[in-house]
């Protein structure tokens, strides 16, 4: 597992992030989840900083980024409070971009495909969506009611809606039943939608060419 994890970070990184999507939705809404959610997001903190290593980006500043998102989750694993998670959500959300970024970097960066690159494809969106979805949690901190669903429209929205909302709109779906209503929530769901677009039209569409014309 570790040698598959030094040869392929992204593939371990998008695993893991599907996995944690599964999971999410039965850990939330308790105190012990939020202690497991907390966990989790440190595994997924330590293979972003992993997937990070492999590109040519600065590693210290993955690590800069990292390590006190890290410390604010280990303290609401312990205290099983929420009160830190905006913060640390912004740290993720910077850390999540930065990663992002220097995975594209890395899939750009010479005309051969390997496998850990299509592989980065899958880790790069799903690094953006929740980037954006952790930008969504600082959002609805910093502006209270900026979302609205179907169900309980008042109330503030979980983490696993804003993710959601995020998969649906960078996918370009637009199946969520979760909403902006404040302007500057709407601003924020319009970049994610434009991201979404020029993700695919760019970078997917790039790698699938270079792979079909490798087989030809």
């Amino acid at each position: 597992m570790l040698q598959l994890a030094r040869r392929e970070p992204s593939a371990i990184l998008f695993a893991a992030q599907l996995a944690a999507v599964l999971v999410y939705p039965f850990i939330e809404g308790s105190g012990a989840g939020r202690a497991v959610f907390s966990v989790l997001g440190i595994a997924i903190l330590g293979l972003v900083v992993l997937a990070v290593k492999s590109t040519s980006a600065l590693m210290w500043l993955a690590v800069l980024l990292g390590v006190p998102a890290t410390v604010l989750l280990l303290i609401q694993a312990v205290t099983g409070s929420d009160a830190l998670f905006p913060y640390s959500s912004a740290l993720e959300a910077v850390l999540y971009f930065y990663a992002a970024g220097a995975l594209i970097a890395y899939m750009l960066a010479d005309h051969e495909v390997t496998r850990d690159e299509l592989f980065a494809i899958g880790a790069t969106f799903t690094l953006v969506a929740w980037a954006f979805a952790y930008t969504y949690v600082v959002v609805q901190e910093a502006a209270p009611g900026s979302f609205t669903a179907a169900v309980d429209p008042d109330a503030a929205r979980s983490w696993m809606e804003l993710l959601f909302l995020s998969f649906t709109t960078l996918s370009s779906t637009g199946l969520s039943d979760v909403v902006p209503i404040e302007p500057f929530a709407r601003a924020v769901v319009m970049i994610e939608q434009l991201a979404g677009l020029g993700y695919v039209a760019m970078i997917v569409s790039r790698l699938v060419g270079l792979t079909v014309l490798r087989r030809g």
